[in-house]
């Protein structure tokens, strides 16, 4: 049932709502059948005045947002009144680029079609939308205030899903950048762009299994945090090689180098110099150093990177003094400028910096330190760090980790890859984003002259295994594979079957690829059926060999079973099991995704697809979803094949990921 407040407004009657508000000043924080503020539900209908009593008259507060994130400027642009957008933008403050849970802002709002925008509004309020005439004045309102067209943006994160750590260097007019692969083969993925935001992988810097070391490796060990640079026409690629807990040294740096970006690299080299998250900075007079954690320690390497010159030194232990890691320098007019992340790689994350006239000097902290962090809890991009700059042909920028919740405790996605301009100030100082936190909505950074995006657009909405006999650089598996154990031809995968369980390190040829999105569908088809009892082969969702469900076809005791199985820890639990009367020739696997919810399906021989289990909360896909070893990648999908003791071939074609907008 409507309050008086509620239905006072809805009949845009200013007298009614004035008189209300006088008599009993706290029913503005009231909230509607709906669960919006009134101050919401007044930005809904479109009336400026009753807007403006409420924002100056009463004491609602403009720093609410509903339980999508959403504030009252979201409301106010659905209404497509462009006078009331007008007073919220330019007298309150509110901000055309704020994100709500979704990332929608409420610059896309404005853009988007009048269906999609009723979305945004209760069903009382849709009547009361605008004409398209007024949105278009709204966006081109937007685009004044912003300083940059709709068609000219791009949303944060630029690289979504499992991007962690990222890197980056500019060569001429061209960008590469590498993230952590930590115990996935082929290691460390190499990506190029032309501007920034869209971005593609070309190779990797470890492609040699024998060179890999990944073997025994638990999950989230491996290699962690690379940097890329540039020096003498080869590219320079170092990271921390983490061991297992079992022995006395737990962490090594590892440098590869070649004369493309997409290599192949040359065999890794390994200093034994402890410490994590190392990167390679040259000096005007050619000396080249390597950086590490903790703090930012610093000592002189070889030009070709694969020796130690000297012991490491401490630069400056960081600003904040909390898990300092992450170091870059840079050298611009006349100072040395040292990035470092802080605060751990959770809620406190950040990027700090501080300067120094010399090298080996003493540096003095940033005064707007941090220069990125999140300051709101419930904003849809939480854990922002670890990042460093470029320059690019109009600017500064920042390539930094982030990652986003659902139901604010799980981060599925794992840790991604955020882009926001940098300002230098007058006193010579960088900061991110004007020191508003991640930024969602943003402009995109200038290609060079005469420059194209051809091929290079993310988010492919359609993921085959390869093309003609090469496996497509998007897929990966938890340590090399079994030699030939993989095979493509023609577009079909044909996958040897893991003498090992899934839940063992020792388990090989599961094939992966990143989740990039929290609601997708994806699908494959399988030709081969499971010959020999405790024989499994199908579809997968996979963190690592502690958590991971799976829905596949398996023989047992002669009879073929479909089945789901969450493996969780050191417990299985099966869903949906279920015998079939015969043998199918092919079997299609698919698994909807919205959130941490699962639902998995089944068609035997080109029939309707059926439902096996429908799992509410896969959890334990994420971080946080277990406390055991390292857990810092992210959720990601494919296939897999269990032999057992003895041989099994399986093929798979038609893998499809479909992206749920």
């Amino acid at each position: 049932m409507k309050s008086e407040i509620e239905k006072a407004i809805l009949e845009e009657n200013l007298r009614e709502v004035e008189r209300l508000l006088v008599e009993n000043p706290p029913i503005v924080d009231t909230v509607s059948e709906d669960g919006l503020p009134m101050s919401f539900v007044a930005a809904g209908t479109g009336n400026l005045d009753v807007v403006k009593y409420i924002v100056e008259y009463s004491r609602a507060s403009m720093n609410v947002t509903d339980k999508k994130h959403r504030n009252i400027l979201h409301y106010g642009t659905a209404s497509g009144n462009p006078e009331l957008v007008r007073y919220l933008v330019e007298r309150v403050g509110m901000s055309p680029v704020s994100g709500d849970c979704d990332l929608i802002t409420p610059y896309d709002i404005a853009h988007q079609g009048l269906r999609a925008r009723l979305a945004y509004l209760p069903e009382v309020l849709q009547g009361k939308a605008g004409e398209e005439s007024s949105f278009r004045e709204i966006e081109l309102f937007f685009e004044k205030i912003t300083g940059f067209s709709y068609e000219d943006s791009y949303r944060n994160p630029i690289r979504t899903g499992f991007y962690p750590d990222p890197s980056v260097v500019r060569v001429g007019d061209d960008y590469y950048m590498v993230n952590s692969s930590f115990i996935f083969f082929p290691c460390i993925p190499v990506s190029h762009s032309r501007d920034l935001v869209h971005w593609r992988i070309i190779g990797y810097a470890i492609t040699n299994p024998e060179w890999a070391r990944l073997d025994e490796l638990e999950g989230g060990r491996g290699y962690w945090a690379p940097d890329i640079s540039y020096y003498k026409g080869r590219f320079y690629i170092c990271a921390t090689y983490r061991l297992n807990d079992t022995g006395t040294v737990y962490r090594k740096q590892m440098v590869v180098s070649a004369d493309k970006p997409e290599g192949p690299y040359s065999e890794p080299v390994f200093l034994d110099e402890d410490g994590i998250d190392p990167s390679i900075f040259t000096d005007d007079d050619g000396k080249r150093y390597m950086l590490l954690n903790r703090g930012a320690r610093i000592f002189e390497i070889s030009e070709h990177g694969d020796k130690q010159l000297t012991a490491a030194t401490l630069l400056f232990y960081g600003d904040q003094k909390r898990a300092p890691e992450g170091p870059h320098l840079l050298k611009k007019d006349g100072y040395y400028y040292l990035f470092e992340a802080e605060g751990g790689t959770g809620e406190g994350h950040r990027i700090t910096v501080s300067r120094s006239r010399e090298l080996f000097g003493v540096y003095e902290p940033c005064p707007y330190n941090p220069i990125m962090r999140q300051q709101d809890a419930a904003a849809p991009i939480q854990r922002c760090g670890h990042g460093k700059p470029v320059q690019t042909p109009d600017g500064w920028y920042m390539v930094y980790l982030c990652g986003r919740m659902v139901g604010g405790a799980y981060s599925i996605l794992g840790r991604e890859t955020a882009l926001d301009p940098i300002v230098w100030t007058a006193d010579g100082w960088p900061i991110v984003n004007n020191l508003k936190g991640p930024g969602v909505l943003q402009r995109k950074p200038a290609l060079p002259a005469g420059s194209a995006l051809a091929g290079h657009e993310s988010a492919v909405e359609e993921n085959l295994f390869g093309t003609g006999n090469s496996l497509a650089l998007e897929w990966v598996t938890p340590r090399p594979p079994e030699k030939d154990g993989i095979r493509v031809e023609s577009g079909v995968l044909s996958l040897k079957g893991s003498r090992l369980p899934l839940s063992d390190v020792g388990a090989r040829n599961i094939l992966l690829r990143r989740q990039e999105h929290f609601d997708f569908t994806a699908g494959v088809r399988m030709l081969t059926v499971p010959a020999c009892d405790g024989q499994e082969a199908g579809i997968i969702c996979y963190y690592d060999e502690n958590t991971w469900v799976s829905c596949g076809l398996l023989r047992e005791q002669g009879v073929l079973y479909l089945q789901v199985r969450e493996h969780i820890g050191d417990d299985d639990v099966i869903d949906g099991k279920r015998p079939l009367s015969g043998a199918p020739k092919t079997v299609e696997f698919a698994v909807e995704t919205k959130g941490l919810q699962r639902t998995f399906y089944a068609s035997l021989d080109g029939k309707e697809k059926e439902e096996l289990a429908a799992l509410q909360n896969v959890y334990y896909l994420c971080d946080e979803g277990l406390k055991r070893g390292k857990r810092f990648t992210g959720a990601m999908l494919g296939v897999f094949a269990y032999a057992g003791m003895t041989e099994l071939w399986v093929d798979f074609t038609a893998f499809s990921y479909l992206p749920q907008m």
